[in-house]
């Protein structure tokens, strides 16, 4: 069985480097690329005001993070949760970025993106070279319900991007595939099954031939003392 965890961020800016912090975590257990309903999210106070610009993109504002716990009393059961199983984000650089400059600033081991990242915007660009490659446009391309998303949030981007995620992989069209063999394999079964009972029947024996019956006559005269023809 095989295990990822895709995951998302919401932040104060674009630039660890510059300062800008992590104020909201979220991530969801896929087990053989679909989800289990198991998942990670959190609300984190990240040590520094939350710009307007970024406000007006994920909705946070001082207010709502203020007694919020701060990164690093969450970093062990993040780190818990993700496990040594690959991760899966949209523009897995940025949300990379951002967890190990957390990491690192806690003294948390960091993640290698070369061997640990599945990038679902790379994906989308391969599959659909020169279409847009957002969340939005890719839930519209399949059909996805964006009703419940206003501003960003971390848990629900994720929950869509685990559907966009079976898309990507054509998921929906492999389960679809599988659900047919299967159906085929019990309609194989129960025509096998129906054979068989009739195999059991039990058949009426043939009439013998007169040529048959004339030889059986004859044979019976030839035997001494018949038992079916004793009184006793």
């Amino acid at each position: 069985m095989t295990r990822t965890i895709l995951f998302d961020t919401e932040t104060t800016g674009f630039d660890p480097d510059q300062g800008d912090r992590i104020l909201e975590i979220a991530a969801l257990e896929l087990e053989n690329e679909l989800p289990t309903g198991r998942h990670f999210h959190v609300v984190i106070d990240p040590e520094r005001p939350i710009p307007p610009d970024a406000t007006r993109i994920h909705g946070f504002t001082d207010n709502d993070v203020r007694g919020k716990p701060k990164f690093a009393e969450i970093a062990e059961d993040f780190l818990a949760f993700v496990g040594d199983c690959r991760m899966i984000a949209h523009n897995a650089t940025f949300d990379f970025r951002f967890i190990n400059a957390e990491l690192e600033r806690c003294g948390q081991p960091t993640y290698d993106y070369d061997s640990r990242a599945i990038d679902t915007v790379l994906m989308a660009r391969r599959k659909y070279p020169g279409l847009p490659a957002s969340l939005d446009a890719l839930c519209r391309r399949f059909g996805i319900d964006l009703s419940a998303r206003g501003t960003h949030n971390a848990l629900l981007d994720c929950q869509l991007l685990a559907q966009v995620y079976v898309e990507l992989i054509g998921g929906r069209q492999r389960g679809l595939g599988l659900e047919a063999n299967r159906r085929e394999q019990e309609a194989q079964a129960t025509t096998a099954t129906r054979r068989v009972a009739a195999d059991r029947r039990p058949r009426p024996m043939p009439m013998p031939s007169q040529d048959l019956l004339q030889r059986h006559a004859a044979f019976l005269k030839t035997v001494t003392d018949p038992i079916w023809e004793r009184r006793d």
